[in-house]
């Protein structure tokens, strides 16, 4: 496709959209041409974004299919709700095997589904489509981890051996989406939300730049999950009055907080070690993300909220509640940090430039579905882990079938 800008549609037309529509004012070579919504208002005020921002002339589509039969459109972004995902992917597919429309590739957003059996199914779905795929993981694109990985391994790894423990650990305050809160819908808690996340960054940090993802794999998982603050009643009331009457913490709550051990193994039989944490019950500044990594003789650390910029706001300063200093915001007076670029501090920017090239030269991403399926795969490991409450070999028994307990409705802490 030399010389083609890429035309981009996108299902879905919420908070990640949004981030995506942002960022793509640092994206060349391609569109926003198309937006699909269940909600038609949606779809149109994420178009009308679009527009305003002059990274393409989006227009919102009455079905996935007219979407994609549209020969505007050359590749799909998927960033609609997990319950979503293998419905979406079926009206893609259909629409591309009956000859109506075309595609170059289809990305989509983490977590690839909610479970393995459906992880599965994504991927078997976009192999019958035969197109390009890539998995959404926009923290492997952050800048500053980008880049303090790659110092790390040129010069503390080089000269004094690899990298052997990772933390990543992303923490805020709970998601914006009634979807989110809720299990079954979701496919779990935060562990399934944001562990993906993590998992990801602390892999990405033990495997030497340039060498491939399976260069280091999984040997065993540990993991345990808590509600240690939705679930208390005064909070669940709360989610219960905003966030819908389906959200019954009291009665059916999904974990906050999640912790996981993984250990890996490298080429030549070095133990490796990623330690992630995530939460919804974090109260700070706003959405934090943190990783290290340490070697033999270095470490590096990085938090997106050591951003070098920073206001005060005294008590006698009332507004109303926002979001416009760093997402999850908490707060609107005291010492605040501000991200300046949101989109581009948390990788949307890179990882959109980077999918866009891959789709337009015609190169499969190794951060593909089947990494995705394999996130999912150590996720359904994790809260196997938790409520077993053992660590377990990897790949461990009934993986395929695994639900988790919280996506049933059916945990209690």
């Amino acid at each position: 496709m030399a010389g083609k800008r890429l035309g981009i549609g996108f299902i879905g037309s919420g908070f990640i959209t949004r981030f995506h529509i942002r960022s793509w004012q640092a994206v060349r070579d391609a569109d926003i041409l198309g937006i699909w919504s269940p909600t038609r208002a949606h779809a149109e005020e994420a178009a009308a974004l679009a527009r305003l921002l002059h990274v393409g002339e989006a227009k919102a589509y009455a079905s996935v299919a007219d979407m994609v039969a549209d020969p505007d459109i050359d590749a799909i972004w998927i960033c609609g709700p997990n319950h979503r995902r293998i419905e979406n992917m079926e009206e893609i597919v259909h629409t591309l095997k009956s000859g109506r429309g075309e595609l170059v590739g289809i990305a989509c957003e983490k977590p690839l589904a909610r479970n393995v059996a459906e992880a599965k199914r994504v991927l078997a779905l976009v192999e019958e489509a035969g197109v390009l795929h890539g998995y959404l993981e926009d923290q492997l694109f952050s800048p500053g981890l980008a880049r303090g990985r790659e110092i790390v391994w040129t010069r503390g790894a080089a000269l004094t051996g690899r990298p052997y423990l990772a933390r990543a650990a992303e923490e805020h305050s709970g998601p914006h989406g009634p979807w989110f809160w809720q299990g079954p819908l979701q496919g779990g808690g935060v562990l399934n939300d944001m562990m993906c996340h993590s998992v990801e960054v602390a892999r990405f940090l033990l495997t030497k730049p340039g060498a491939p993802r399976h260069s280091i794999r999984p040997v065993k998982v540990s993991a345990q999950i808590a509600s240690l603050k939705w679930s208390r009643p005064e909070y669940a009331d709360w989610l219960r009055q905003h966030m819908g009457a389906d959200i019954d913490y009291r009665n059916r709550p999904s974990e906050d907080f999640a912790r996981a051990t993984i250990f890996y193994e490298d080429e030549e039989g070095h133990t490796l070690v990623a330690e992630t944490t995530t939460s919804w019950s974090y109260v700070g500044a706003g959405l934090r993300l943190s990783a290290e990594l340490l070697g033999p003789e270095y470490s590096m650390s990085h938090s997106s909220l050591d951003s070098g910029v920073r206001v005060f706001f005294s008590r006698n300063v009332h507004g109303e509640a926002g979001e416009d200093l760093v997402e999850k915001q908490n707060a609107e007076q005291g010492l605040m940090p501000v991200v300046g670029n949101e989109a581009s501090e948390y990788g949307y920017e890179d990882e959109n430039r980077h999918f866009v090239r891959c789709f337009l030269e015609g190169r499969q991403p190794e951060l593909d579905f089947r990494a995705g399926l394999e996130v999912v795969e150590l996720l359904m490991t994790a809260y196997m882990s938790a409520e077993q409450e053992r660590t377990l070999p990897w790949k461990p028994e009934g993986l395929d079938t695994f639900v988790p307990a919280v996506a049933r409705g059916a945990w209690q802490p």
